[in-house]
């Protein structure tokens, strides 16, 4: 696929994929430790939990060992001022960061970005962790869950990249338009500094200063073996946006196979079309999602249900529709539909590979929110030579050996199977039609 966007390369031999939640944690705090220069983290929260607070813990360790080390960490403004959904006693994680700060002598700077005037609208939804020139990208934010903190984990996918040119570019982006443009706000300087209110956000100039933000590296290869063409791409709001239009550039050159990780099945409908549009050319396409009882809003206990809890329900019929749409499709082994369980952990993998050479990694759910709304990144690996793909290879089976085949329409759990709750609050949204203006903000 032939494209004008900026990018690197880099050695095949160079990249580490690990394959557990325990494993990137580990992984993580040794990044954390073994760094002397620079530590710019990007998540949408860095939660007041154990985990939270571990790794804040060890950015402030790494900062007294070196007093020189840059550490910033880029955070949702609005998700930055609130708990967990269902936590009512939480006053937010900057009190934690502000608490934590008063008990620390060296700093470390922690920005809260809008991207929206309300977190409804958008977030900030960029992934990335530099460590010196190393990057390690997940779709992974930080709290008890994603770090299998006491147990439950939440699986996402986890890759080491070492490459000067791919860091500094996402540095430089922070940096520029985050920080110099005025765009983020230090969050963790003074508990009684007063935030600007939302309503005062300039929706026209964050929208200015976010669509036009790009990533810039150099496409000059310094070694013979560096055999991956790396493309960093960014992407916000439905129009221009680099990162949405090469996922539809790569399903539509698909000529054998595409594997499509998401959490939540909700595609955008251009998503759908393309991929249908590949099934009908005798592409074959694997999706792996997230099963309901594997939502990170799946409330197990009917007794403690409430709305949130809707959402995993929404999903799982969105998936029945789009199964019983292209039943024909599954009998004919053309598409398989993978659901991911666990136990009571959670899935939240995103990401494309194409034709065993393209490989995709990114924070974007590929739903309408993440389409529309959330400012979302990723990495585009171009692998010729298919020096990857052992690596892949066990990536996918350590993913899908958690996962069962939807054979049949009739394999999916339907309204009629529901417990009386969530069946009773679906039929309410069902008849008046407010699903689908959830699916737009899900």
């Amino acid at each position: 696929m032939q494209t004008a966007l900026p990018f690197t390369y880099i050695d095949s031999s160079d990249i580490s994929a690990f394959t557990s939640a325990a494993q990137y944690k580990i992984q993580l705090l040794a990044l954390i430790a073994q760094a002397k220069e620079r530590i710019y983290i990007t998540a949408l929260y860095v939660q007041d939990d154990e985990a939270g607070r571990e790794i804040l813990a060890a950015l402030y360790q790494a900062k007294t060992r070196h007093p020189d080390l840059d550490v910033k960490i880029f955070v949702d403004f609005h998700r930055a001022q609130r708990g967990l959904i269902g936590e009512k006693h939480q006053l937010g994680n900057r009190a934690s960061y502000n608490e934590i700060a008063k008990q620390q002598l060296a700093e470390i700077e922690i920005f809260g970005v809008a991207v929206k005037a309300k977190e409804l609208l958008g977030v900030l939804h960029l992934k990335g962790m530099i460590f010196d020139n190393v990057l390690l990208y997940s779709g992974a934010s930080i709290n008890d869950i994603y770090l299998q903190q006491n147990g439950r984990y939440r699986l996402d996918r986890y890759y080491q990249i070492p490459s000067k040119a791919v860091c500094d570019s996402f540095c430089r982006y922070l940096s520029e338009h985050f920080i110099l443009s005025g765009l983020a706000e230090r969050i963790n300087k003074d508990q009684d500094n007063e935030l600007p209110l939302t309503k005062k956000l300039n929706n026209k100039r964050i929208k200015g200063i976010v669509k036009s933000a790009k990533y810039h590296c150099s496409p000059i290869k310094s070694e013979p073996n560096e055999d991956i063409k790396l493309t960093p791409l960014v992407g916000y709001g439905k129009r221009r946006n680099d990162l949405n239009k090469t996922i539809c550039q790569l399903i539509k050159s698909s000529e054998n196979n595409i594997v499509i990780f998401t959490p939540y099945f909700n595609l955008p409908k251009a998503l759908t079309k393309h991929l249908i549009k590949a099934l009908k050319r005798g592409v074959k396409i694997t999706v792996i999602v997230g099963d309901k009882k594997a939502n990170d809003f799946y409330i197990a206990d009917p007794d403690k249900f409430s709305l949130i809890g809707i959402v995993p329900y929404i999903y799982e019929t969105i998936l029945l529709r789009f199964v019983k749409r292209w039943q024909k499709f599954i009998t004919s082994e053309l598409l398989t539909i993978k659901l991911w369980r666990d136990g009571d952990n959670s899935y939240h993998l995103k990401g494309l590979v194409v034709d065993e050479k393209y490989h995709l990694l990114t924070g974007s759910n590929m739903n309408p929110r993440a389409w529309g709304l959330d400012l979302e990144n990723g990495l585009l690996l171009e692998d010729n030579s298919g020096k990857l793909q052992s690596m892949l290879d066990e990536e996918l089976v350590a993913i899908t050996k958690n996962t069962t085949t939807i054979k049949h329409y009739s394999d999916i759990e339907q309204l009629k199977d529901y417990p009386a709750r969530p069946k009773k609050l679906l039929k309410r949204l069902r008849f008046s039609q407010i699903d689908q203006v959830l699916k737009r903000f899900l």
